[in-house]
């Protein structure tokens, strides 16, 4: 409880929200000379950065002109136009694809941040217009968390779901290396390279240091932030802003248990993380969500919507208009072995051959293939009113432990605690395990039969799983004819049951080209800007491709901090 008491700070610009809109705002503030202060609702840093995959998609890059791959501006603004629909905002999509490739260039000569990209990487639509087979998404380069110094404690820690051993695996080759481990020499030394040096810095430093995906993104974000002597001030939320005849002087924090009146020459921007764990406000525009606590994110449990209800406070007004007020993902919820609950997105297990998603009727009802927020779309249709909306992933053994299955980690990892815990669920024919499940029998045995009948031979003709670019990088290139399609063979079998999270909210702050906040007439709040999840998407409800997020946060996170700083 903050006391009467008031202080006072100083500063240009004050950043409300440590994730890589915020940071981003602040480095390019900072190095324009102007005098930032980081504030941060939670004891650790990163928001939800810190535990996401920390891809990003900007069209455009030197990254990509590197590989050869060199499109026009227009290229990609057909791809944005035909992915946002009615929703599209060309003023925000114009000045996202002409600053992200400069945002990139910024970022990798002026400051810790570096990137990788790999040559393919399918656009989730990649058959639409504009869309591509790569050079859009790019990903954090693992980063050495020493470098961080004693702030290293501080960065967030990435979802337990998502590691192994407490250890963050590298998007793409990396997982691949862990899943081949017993089949390839290569990958089962690599295994115990990462595995040794990982065990080696918990012994030494009571956590792994080899930083990678949002972590890296974050803990790279959080060194340029140091390299500037930027503080960041650590549980210190933002109460209440500070308008003066409408206009955003600054904000009162609490910090240490008092109240500090921070006055902000320049601006205050506002990079909260979004609602994903507001239920009021999920109960308003989730229809999935008719209390609002249908659905479960896997975000940071501070990210509550503060941003939005201080961007109202000012005079903001919220974008609630886009069909999908957050980008959509398929998680299951499982029960750690300290008997805590976690939330476990389902990216890549759904395209793998040998996998299907059915719902409690034992009927398929969509391409498992596609990506994760058109995947739960597919999973609202499905649903019949009234009934929870859920869906079952559903495979053999042989599959299970090649591939693992949501945190069911692959051979020779055990299955035990899964199958105790009931987040498995396991049957010696598709008649038990449908009995275990709540599925309805008949329909589970008909589906697969069915299946099985075309999967022989690689086909889908159902849902064509296997038929678009994103499905196949998803799926098994080893395995053939289609890499995301086999049969269900032998049992026992297995089941998962998924409901419905986020990645990240899409309703936010409505803003301009400079990422200031507009008011219901449409005009700018001076002083007062918005980033990250806590500005409205520039993707109109829809999700191109991986790092749809993470992109646009880094570039308009960028334009704030140069508008800011008189350079836009």
């Amino acid at each position: 409880m903050a006391s009467n008491e008031t202080d006072t700070y100083e500063c240009d610009v004050l950043v409300a929200g440590s994730g890589c809109s915020g940071m981003s705002a602040a480095v390019t503030a900072g190095h324009h000379g102007l005098k930032v202060l980081i504030v941060e609702k939670e004891p650790k840093f990163g928001g939800t950065t810190a535990r996401s995959g920390g891809w990003l998609w900007i069209p455009g890059t030197s990254l990509a002109k590197a590989w050869g791959i060199v499109e026009s501006p227009e290229q990609a603004r057909t791809y944005l136009r035909h992915e946002a629909g009615n929703s599209f905002d060309a003023a925000r999509i114009d000045a996202f694809l002409s600053n992200g490739p400069e945002a990139v260039d910024f970022f990798t000569s002026q400051t810790a941040l570096r990137f990788d990209m790999p040559l393919t990487f399918p656009d989730y639509h990649a058959e639409a217009p504009g869309g591509t087979q790569g050079g859009r998404s790019m990903v954090t380069r693992p980063f050495d968390g020493r470098e961080l110094g004693p702030l290293i404690k501080d960065i967030g820690l990435p979802l337990p779901e998502l590691t192994v051993f407490g250890m963050m695996l590298g998007s793409g080759k990396e997982i691949i290396h862990f899943m081949r481990a017993t089949k390839s020499l290569t990958s089962a030394v690599y295994v115990a390279k990462r595995l040794s040096k990982h065990f080696m810095d918990v012994l030494q430093h009571g956590r792994g240091m080899t930083l990678t995906n949002g972590n890296a993104l974050a803990g790279r974000l959080a060194k340029s932030t140091l390299d500037l002597k930027i503080p960041l001030w650590l549980s210190s939320p933002v109460r209440e802003l500070i308008v003066e005849n409408g206009a955003v002087r600054g904000a009162i924090v609490e910090r240490n248990g008092k109240r500090v009146r921070v006055t902000a020459k320049r601006g205050v921007v506002l990079a909260c993380g979004g609602f994903p764990h507001d239920v009021a406000r999920r109960k308003a525009m989730f229809p999935h969500a008719p209390t609002g606590n249908e659905h479960f994110s896997p975000g940071p449990v501070g990210n509550t919507g503060d941003g939005l209800r201080l961007a109202e406070s000012a005079g903001g007004r919220i974008e609630d208009t886009l069909p999908n007020a957050a980008a959509w993902v398929p998680v299951s919820i499982t029960t750690r072995k300290d008997g805590s609950k976690g939330v476990m997105p389902h990216f890549i297990d759904r395209a793998k051959p040998g996998v299907i998603a059915v719902t409690r009727e034992g009927k398929r009802f969509a391409n498992e293939g596609n990506s994760y927020h058109d995947f739960v779309q597919e999973m609202v249709k499905a649903a019949k009113p009234g009934d929870e909306l859920a869906a079952f992933l559903i495979c053999d053994r042989q599959t299970l432990r090649k591939y693992g299955l949501g945190c069911v980690p692959p051979f020779p990892m055990p299955l035990g605690h899964h199958l105790k815990t009931g987040y498995l669920k396991r049957g010696t024919t598709l008649a038990e395990l449908a009995r275990a499940a709540g599925i309805d029998a008949a329909g589970l045995e008909a589906t697969v039969a069915a299946f099985n009948g075309n999967a022989v031979n690689g086909n889908d003709p159902d849902f064509g799983k296997g038929s678009r670019a994103y499905n196949r990088y998803q799926g098994d290139a080893q395995h053939g004819p289609n890499p995301c399609v086999a049969p269900i063979g032998n049992g026992p079998f297995y089941a998962i049951k998924m409901v419905i999270g986020d990645l990240g909210t899409y309703a936010g702050i409505k803003t301009d080209a400079h990422a200031r906040a507009l008011d219901a007439d449409g005009k700018v709040i001076e002083g007062l800007y918005a980033a990250g999840n806590d500005m409205a998407s520039i993707m109109g409800g829809n999700y191109p491709g991986a790092g749809i997020t993470l992109g646009p946060a880094l570039t308009f996170g960028y334009i704030a901090g140069k508008h800011l700083a008189g350079r836009a």
